[in-house]
């Protein structure tokens, strides 16, 4: 069984900072790429920016400049760390993650965390 643990969303004011992070954990073989989606109430799940176990990115167009996501393979773990925060980014983030899980015969198999919300308000 295979989990992701999302951690720091919270309140901030426009122009502040959050630092999300996402640990992994379980029947994990190896991590291909993992991610950060989000999802504003009323709105489809969006991505916000991927990064391949090599640690190449990639960002939606919205947060470019503004996120930067990294990880340490040794930890299982991805951030996502949010500047120049707008009320527009407001929305629940959710981690993602291609997994080789050991349980399920080493197939690469897709997981989601369970959402951690950030709101950017004033």
């Amino acid at each position: 069984q295979v989990q992701l643990v999302e951690s720091g969303g919270g309140l901030v004011q426009p122009g502040g900072s959050l630092r999300l992070s996402c640990a992994a954990s379980g029947t994990i073989f190896s991590i291909n790429d993992m991610g950060w989606y989000r999802q504003a109430p009323g709105k489809e799940r969006e991505l916000v920016a991927r990064i391949t176990s090599g640690g190449i990115t990639n960002y939606a167009d919205s947060v470019k400049g503004r996120f930067t996501t990294s990880r340490d393979n040794a930890k299982n773990t991805v951030y996502l760390q949010m500047n120049s925060l707008k009320p527009e980014d407001t929305a629940d983030y959710y981690c993602n993650a291609d997994i080789q899980d050991i349980r399920s015969k080493y197939r690469v198999l897709n997981y989601w965390g369970q959402g951690t919300q950030v709101t950017v308000s004033s």
